[in-house]
């Protein structure tokens, strides 16, 4: 069901293959990405060992039971930048001049007007959807396509969640929290009235990616 597929985004150079994966999945084993790299666990932590001594991943002990914690493998905040956030120091210096030129309140028209075009835009691409299901994935690839690695899935007692695993206008939307504000409201007009969303992980509160569960209202 998700809207992306590891397989398919691919890419070329293992260590890539590899620093996608966490970005992707979030902490994991050498076994696990050696899986998804396809390669083997030593193979892949080799790979992290040149990655490690790049600054790009970090190790962490796991524990499991009894006997050795497990070595797990994430992103380093070197390696986070990598992902681009989109024209990131242009968007903060304009929103600077925009609060300091002309106050918060235009800010927030500005903010406002954003979140009009983008509820539109968004509306008419999935319209054609039959159910919630279609809207939920017609929106993660929509997300996808705007640069938010998302995807989504369907839990056992039929929440829907959709999530983000990167944040292209990271900088702007710490700069001006009303973005976050809006992309939650842009996400509720698209779905629908009669469902119900909130955010279960949020970047910007220190979770790795941004989560959100979705279900029909009164469910």
């Amino acid at each position: 069901m998700s809207s992306l597929s590891f397989e398919n985004r691919r890419p070329k150079v293992p260590s890539e293959r590899i620093l996608m994966a966490l970005k992707m999945h979030g902490s994991l084993s050498s076994a696990a990405l050696g899986e998804m790299a396809g390669t083997t666990g030593e193979a892949a932590r080799q790979q992290l060992t040149r990655l490690a001594t790049e600054d790009l991943v970090e190790a962490s002990g796991v524990a499991n039971g009894v006997g050795r914690p497990t070595q797990n493998w994430q992103l380093t905040e070197k390696a986070q930048a990598r992902f681009p956030d989109t024209h990131a120091a242009l968007t903060v210096q304009l929103i600077d001049i925009i609060r300091a030129e002309l106050g918060e309140a235009a800010l927030d028209r500005v903010v406002a007007g954003r979140e009009a075009r983008t509820t539109a835009g968004y509306a008419e691409a999935v319209e054609g959807a039959s159910d919630l299901k279609g809207r939920v994935e017609a929106l993660a690839a929509l997300r996808t396509g705007e640069g938010y690695m998302a995807e989504w899935w369907e839990e056992a007692d039929g929440t829907l969640v959709l999530v983000e695993n990167h944040c292209p206008i990271c900088a702007a939307a710490t700069a001006c929290q009303g973005f976050c504000r809006a992309e939650l409201e842009v996400f509720r007009s698209v779905l629908g009235p009669q469902i119900s969303i909130t955010r279960r992980e949020h970047l910007l509160s220190g979770s790795r990616r941004c989560a959100y569960a979705i279900v029909p209202a009164g469910a």
